[in-house]
């Protein structure tokens, strides 16, 4: 079996009403799908992390790397492709594109073997995980806290476990946001907070402090992903564990902040740290400084396929009897395409989703939705 053509697929929807992190604003929801070709007509499927079109250009950049091998030497090819490009960058749009690739080799893997990516990982320890909804994002003309009230008792409706709040605005409004939402969602309901990097560690400290007082499970990205010195500061200033990850590729950008306890929660995202391979050491690496795994999404239903098939694998630490379950994040953010591109949509039943357990990433890509969602020439 050999690689005979390396695809992207861009989609994209403007929205009726943007929306912002504390980093970044969304006019147009824009994602990129990775499609590998073999010779005997298996097709891989994968999702790249971040910004679309630069990550179609970095994948076209790996395809002479690619054509003609055998795609299932998925440690070789990574190594090949990463040592390709990594004078040019050993993290960014170079490793989102690989992780993307390297997505779809592990899907013709399964597909090839006839098993599921989570066995091909090493088993199964669960075929369900619960998901927390993530939201909360800044509308234009909307009253940040009333709307965070109310997404916030729908996303109890619906049976979410737990709901992560976007904060890293202005301070004071923030901790409004989140006790309205702690309000609304009641004593029993899990809640995570989201600065998306938008403190310093003096706002970040105050800001975890007070909000502390609303059991806070963790406190993501308080501060930029750069400023490990500035994590451990926040770290020690306030109560509330860190989290972070999504912006730290591969086990080298992991590395320091695990090893130094600058969070207490990693969290790499399968299409954006280095897709299945790298994953896999990321959380060898955790695991060795007891730092809790909980991966980040942020695409369509192929990157939550991802997410799902390797939470599937992911050992208890510790192993005991009732362990620690990893949980899902899921986007509730207007993207009509997010399920649209599989024939059998990912979503929760009460808050819970199964995890597929059919050949590879368990999905079967809607190619008419990929046409439907394309961008228009321009």
């Amino acid at each position: 079996m050999k690689i005979v053509e390396i695809r992207t697929h861009l989609l994209e929807h403007r929205l009726d009403r943007a929306f912002e992190s504390a980093s970044m604003r969304f006019d147009t929801r824009r994602h990129v799908l990775v499609e590998i070709v073999c010779d005997d007509g298996t097709t891989g499927w994968g999702e790249c992390l971040g910004p679309a079109g630069p990550n179609a250009a970095i994948v076209a950049a790996y395809r002479p790397f690619l054509l003609g091998r055998d795609p299932l030497e998925t440690e070789k090819l990574w190594a090949e492709l990463y040592n390709g490009l990594r004078d040019q960058g050993q993290r960014g749009l170079t490793v989102t594109a690989l992780s993307g690739i390297d997505i779809a080799l592990w899907d013709i893997k399964g597909k090839h073997f006839g098993m599921p990516i989570s066995a091909l990982l090493g088993g199964r320890f669960r075929n369900s995980v619960r998901a927390y909804a993530t939201g909360f994002f800044k509308q234009d003309g909307i009253d940040r806290v009333a709307d965070a009230a109310a997404q916030a008792a729908r996303y109890r409706a619906e049976g979410f476990h737990a709901t992560k709040v976007k904060i890293g605005f202005e301070p004071e409004e923030d901790l409004r946001v989140i006790a309205a939402v702690r309000q609304a969602i009641g004593p029993d309901m899990g809640l995570m907070i989201d600065a998306n990097h938008g403190y310093d560690a003096i706002e970040a400290i105050a800001v975890g402090r007070k909000a502390a007082a609303y059991d806070i499970a963790w406190f993501e990205e308080p501060v930029a992903p750069e400023q490990l010195d500035a994590y451990r500061a926040v770290r020690a200033g306030q109560p509330i564990p860190l989290a972070a990850g999504e912006t730290w590729h591969t086990r080298w950008g992991m590395r320091a902040p695990i090893e130094q306890r600058a969070i207490d929660i990693i969290q790499p995202d399968l299409g954006g740290c280095g897709g299945f391979t790298e994953a896999r050491r990321i959380a060898d690496l955790a695991s060795l400084h007891g730092v809790r795994v909980v991966p980040h999404v942020w695409g369509t239903a192929v990157q939550i396929a991802a997410a799902l098939q390797f939470m599937a694998g992911m050992v208890p630490d510790p192993v005991r009897r009732r362990p620690i379950e990893p949980i899902l994040e899921f986007d509730r953010t207007d993207n009509p395409f997010r399920q649209a591109v599989v024939k059998t949509p990912l979503e929760p039943v009460a808050g819970v989703l199964s995890i597929p357990d059919g050949p590879g990433l368990g999905i079967e890509i809607d190619r008419d939705a990929l046409i439907h969602f394309a961008p228009e020439p321009a």
